[in-house]
């Protein structure tokens, strides 16, 4: 059987183990189900996210022009602590800006590869962690707007990562950690403006992935070098595909290629 379909990134479903789901615009796949199937990718085509043409995807799903100019792709996406909206001061779309980045958001911290701080909007807990491949995970703080947050992860990286190590999450070289016991240490680093929004009482979320061999040497497939690659699939983590030959996919960093998947 052949899907075809512009990737975006894996839909999932917080259960035990997480489930994963590929949407396309006509078929929606139950990638569980695939595990221990060879599944073969071809790369098809390219489909911008945001204007929808055959374009090249420059970041994040985009072409060029959308990622220079559409308001889903502002700085402020990965840089919080750019976040204007609070003040009424535009970026690109006021109004977007206002929509996304005057909602509550959460500041966290997630044990993927090792302890790191995060933000993400609220409504998207406890799939930011799942996306980042995190067996464990705490909020922090709960603060009103995205700048809030943004400037409180700032102020933390001087002492705890703000990035995954890739290739040690998916090889599952990891530890548990204490993370009531980093967030007690981190509280006095907490800039004043967000303190009163610390969380004070809740508890780790543990999380569980699909995932019955892990690769000793992660080897990353990108389908615009290599058009096309067939395997085994033997686990889903974050948001990649591992499969048995070491090979791993990351459907979230291949966003906008239409490609064909066959089963």
């Amino acid at each position: 059987m052949v899907y075809t379909g512009v990737l975006t990134k894996m839909q999932t479903e917080f259960l035990e183990p997480i489930q994963y789901y590929l949407v396309f615009e006509n078929d929606f796949i139950h990638i569980n189900q695939l595990l221990n199937k060879t599944i073969d990718l071809k790369r098809v085509g390219h489909q911008c996210l945001s204007c929808g043409l055959d374009r090249p995807i420059y970041r994040q799903g985009f072409c060029k022009t959308c990622f220079f100019n559409k308001p889903l792709a502002g700085d402020w996406i990965m840089r919080p602590e750019l976040s204007t909206a609070h003040l009424g001061i535009e970026d690109r779309d006021l109004e977007y800006e206002k929509n996304v980045q005057l909602k509550p958001h959460i500041v966290y911290l997630a044990n993927s590869s090792n302890v790191k701080v995060g933000v993400t909007r609220k409504s998207q807990v406890p799939t930011r962690w799942i996306d980042q491949g995190a067996h464990e995970a705490i909020e922090i703080v709960e603060a009103p707007n995205r700048y809030l947050a943004g400037i409180t992860e700032v102020a933390l990286k001087d002492f705890v990562a703000d990035k995954t190590n890739w290739r040690t999450m998916l090889k599952n070289d990891i530890k548990d950690e204490d993370l009531l016991e980093w967030r007690h240490r981190l509280k006095s680093h907490i800039p004043e403006e967000a303190l009163p929004y610390f969380i004070e009482n809740n508890t780790e979320t543990h999380i569980s992935f699909p995932v019955s061999q892990y690769p000793e040497k992660p080897k990353s497939l990108n389908l615009n070098k290599t058009q096309q690659y067939s395997g085994k699939l033997v686990g889903i983590k974050g948001q990649y595909l591992i499969f048995e030959d070491n090979t791993v996919f990351n459907v979230r960093a291949n966003e906008g290629l239409v490609v064909d998947l066959s089963i």
